[in-house]
């Protein structure tokens, strides 16, 4: 067998050349090009459940042609290319959050703040996790009327705050939290389990016989149904029977930007008045590596007269907390603005807030602090870095697709940085 490294211009027989194709200047180009090709995997995922809503735009399709297209011929071995389309991948990622958002609120309506119930009633349930929200109206619909009862789990918690979906009476709670807890949860949820998308892991067998997928999800050895007949799986929630009740507290959610700009009038005064000191972003994707308490730390001391605006599965680190309202003012201090792709909603927020006070992004009392794991988060970041979005703190660690030449572009051009001591990082963000 022969390899060709287009970057030393070798062939060598056998192993090839003395670094497999890549030779040491070509490290960040491989690096830069494993970047873009999990930022391709967020848009893709966006723009797929933009498209089954009836949303498509021709940039972002061949954007993706145009991208794909770079990671795969080998001919472009420029440094400066690599990273203006990863800029542009983070704008082409905007626009299709912002097509998602607008798929999503016309199909559903705008996400209105709700409170969703924990625990688990009486009677036949099935558990819906994953992000696609018309799987779940599909279940609702096809469940109406026969007792059995739905609960959201992990990144479908938001679809409680629309008004489309929150009419169903059925739908009666949330059960569970991150994805990375599924196999005890799911285990002792005791009902079957809709899988709509991929943060699903594969089943052991105390329940992989009530575990279903559906749409572009699949397992091995696990049942697939489609959406348009969930009979299967309404007639196995009945043939179980009465799930065992648990009790349960109240989480909120449902802070689309509409919801919180229809509040801007008392927060700017709330800021003005000093009310309000500060505004921290702690979300993301959750996961199991050691060190992620530091988001619940940070939740837990930011000081009382701040706001906590919340996303994706991360959330789920602190959002069974008490965070009680800014004094004085009704206004809550912890805002779930819901799924990963709802950043745009985050992003609407602090343009906002950055138009009311006259100031750039950068110059509003506002830190961001992502947790990471989840491969398609990228092209949030991407997103972010497209924007000029700086003095972002992300942890517990940094990707390891990024290489330390690249990571340090991104601290010089922006300076983010990892996470470090809870409180050090939070005197340092409160500029104390």
């Amino acid at each position: 067998m022969s390899m060709y490294c287009n970057q030393c211009q070798q062939t060598a027989k056998g192993v090839a050349c003395t670094t497999r194709g890549v030779c040491g200047k070509t490290e960040d180009i491989q690096s830069l090009q494993e970047m873009l090709i999990y930022g391709l995997k967020g848009i893709a995922a966006y723009a797929y459940h933009c498209r089954v809503l009836g949303k498509r735009d021709e940039e972002i399709d061949a954007f993706m042609h145009e991208a794909l297209f770079k990671t795969l011929t080998n001919v472009d071995f420029s440094t400066e290319d690599h990273w203006n389309l990863i800029m542009k991948a983070g704008m082409i990622n905007y626009w299709a959050m912002e097509l998602l958002q607008e798929a999503n609120t016309e199909f559903f309506g705008d996400p209105t703040p709700t409170s969703v119930f924990t625990g688990v009633k009486k009677g036949p349930g099935i558990l819906v996790t994953g992000h696609d929200y018309l799987d779940l109206e599909a279940l609702l619909k096809q469940t109406e009327g026969t007792g059995v009862n739905v609960y959201t789990h992990g990144e479908m918690l938001p679809a409680h705050g629309y008004p489309k979906l929150r009419k169903y009476s059925h739908l009666v709670g949330n059960y569970g939290s991150a994805w990375q807890k599924q196999k005890t949860e799911w285990a002792e949820f005791g009902g079957p389990v809709l899988a709509t998308t991929n943060c699903v892991l594969n089943p052991p067998e105390s329940y992989r016989d009530r575990l279903y997928t559906t749409g572009i999800t699949a397992l091995d050895n696990v049942k697939h149904i489609e959406r348009a007949d969930y009979s299967q799986i309404i007639e196995h929630a009945k043939r179980i029977g009465d799930l065992a009740e648990r009790q349960g507290i109240h989480i909120s959610t449902g802070f689309h930007h509409k919801a919180v700009l229809s509040l801007a009038p008392q927060i700017i005064e709330a800021v003005k008045a000093g009310k309000i000191k500060h505004f921290f972003l702690i979300g993301g994707c959750d996961g199991t590596t050691p060190g992620r308490d530091y988001f619940t730390q940070l939740a837990e001391k930011v000081p009382k007269d701040c706001v906590i605006l919340t996303l994706a599965c991360g959330k789920y680190r602190f959002n069974d907390r008490e965070f009680g309202t800014i004094e004085g003012t009704g206004i809550p201090r912890l805002l779930d603005i819901g799924q990963c792709n709802d950043t745009y909603s985050a992003l609407q927020i602090a343009l906002a807030l950055s138009k009311a006070f006259n100031v750039g992004v950068n110059e509003l009392p506002l830190s961001i602090v992502l947790s990471w794991f989840e491969q398609k988060a990228v092209a949030i970041v991407y997103t972010l870095l497209a924007l000029g979005v700086k003095n972002v703190r992300v942890g517990p660690t940094v990707p390891a697709f990024i290489s330390p030449n690249n990571w340090k572009v991104i601290q010089e051009k922006f300076n983010w940085m990892p996470i470090g001591d809870v409180d050090a990082d939070l005197k340092a963000m409160l500029g104390n």
